[in-house]
């Protein structure tokens, strides 16, 4: 999935690649502080040219892309060979949701990026913008399902998967910690409930024959 973590520290090397991680370093400190940053306001607070800037990430959405793989870290490196989706997932989560809290403020400016585009495309004001893209937890999702296949029919797998998007990711705690005002500890036992939940239903549909 993408670059592994070795691969990119093998290539970041010299004076461009220094320059590259003093802007993902200065846009990371912007989306933490709740801010969805452009490439110019990057380049300003990193006191780097607007063409130098534009050169590493020449549209917003590259730049947001960026940022948000560094933030997910040690999520993109997840795999599991647990025979068991209810293992899979409980391990998924309790990798994933810390790191989403540690960085919930960059991941909730990205999400915001992407509505406003959404936004943006229905009042057909976008014009030339790159589409910022997420999708991660597709493939993690249909990983922690793989131990259904040939066991559940591809249909009923692929919805489980599609479930459990909805227990994993920043959203979660934009509904528990924002508006059910949990701790992150109790959002994250109430997301591993949730999914535990849903992948038990369908292991006992697969089970039972229905």
């Amino acid at each position: 999935m993408n670059v592994s973590r070795q691969q990119t520290a093998t290539v970041e090397r010299g004076p461009r690649a220094r320059t590259r991680r003093l802007m993902l370093e200065t846009a990371t400190r912007l989306m933490q502080s709740g801010i969805t940053p452009s490439v110019s306001e990057v380049a300003e607070a990193a006191e780097v040219s607007r063409a130098t800037a534009y050169r590493y990430f020449p549209s917003q959405a590259a730049l947001v892309h960026a940022v948000v793989q560094e933030a997910l870290g040690p999520i993109l490196d997840w795999h599991s060979q647990a025979p068991d989706p209810r293992t899979r997932i409980a391990n998924l989560l309790a990798t994933a949701m810390p790191r989403i809290d540690e960085f919930e403020a960059t991941f909730k400016a990205a999400l915001k990026l992407s509505l406003d585009q959404w936004a943006q495309r229905q009042a057909g004001t976008l014009g030339n913008e790159p589409r910022f893209t997420r999708g991660h937890r597709v493939d993690l999702l249909r990983s922690v399902t793989a131990p259904l296949e040939g066991k559940v029919s591809a249909e009923t797998r692929e919805r489980l998967a599609q479930a459990l998007s909805l227990v994993f990711g920043v959203e979660v705690l934009v509904i528990l910690k924002d508006i059910w005002g949990l701790t992150a500890e109790r959002a994250q036992s109430v997301a591993e409930w949730a999914a535990s939940t849903l992948v038990e239903a369908t292991v006992r549909e697969a089970e039972s024959g229905t």
